[in-house]
């Protein structure tokens, strides 16, 4: 229930995050085109096009991780190898604009890039343990002790 319950407000509030960093990325280009803004010679129309293109892949790519993320609570089941590569790539890349918004914006934008970052991983460690709290590694006997150690080859 809880596996669920994380994995669902973990989709909900990526696609919130999705919309607004579109919508800011929208804002932004808009502005660098209508002030014809240039960094050091830079095209205006360059930087405007490629901040419209970095908003739209920023929104796909968080998008995705909120249908893994979807997919993950209806079906109540681990997310496969490539859902937790994504998932997990989104985790490290809030963990580093959580560092850069501490620095750069303030402590609320970090406290809420945390939260993000901890429903992420919270959603990818709860279905690391299966139904009953075991995780899905076969059980496996221990080594025996180092006194009774024997070389394999004769």
């Amino acid at each position: 229930m809880l596996r669920r319950l994380v994995a669902a407000v973990a989709a909900i509030v990526l696609v919130a995050e999705a919309a607004v960093l579109v919508l800011v990325h929208l804002v932004l280009g808009r502005t660098t085109a209508n002030q014809s803004m240039s960094i050091a010679g830079s095209d205006p129309d360059v930087m405007s096009k490629a901040t419209y293109g970095l908003g739209a892949g920023m929104g796909v790519f968080l998008l995705l991780c909120a249908v893994l993320a979807a997919v993950a609570a209806v079906r109540d089941r681990a997310p496969g190898r490539l859902a937790r590569i994504v998932l997990f790539t989104a985790a490290a890349a809030h963990g580093l604009l959580g560092i850069l918004a501490l620095a750069l914006v303030g402590w609320a934008a970090f406290v809420t890039m945390m939260l993000i970052l901890c429903l992420l991983v919270l959603t990818l460690m709860l279905y690391a343990a299966g139904p009953e709290g075991r995780t899905d590694i076969e059980d496996t006997p221990p080594p025996p002790p180092f006194g009774e150690l024997r070389p394999t080859n004769p």
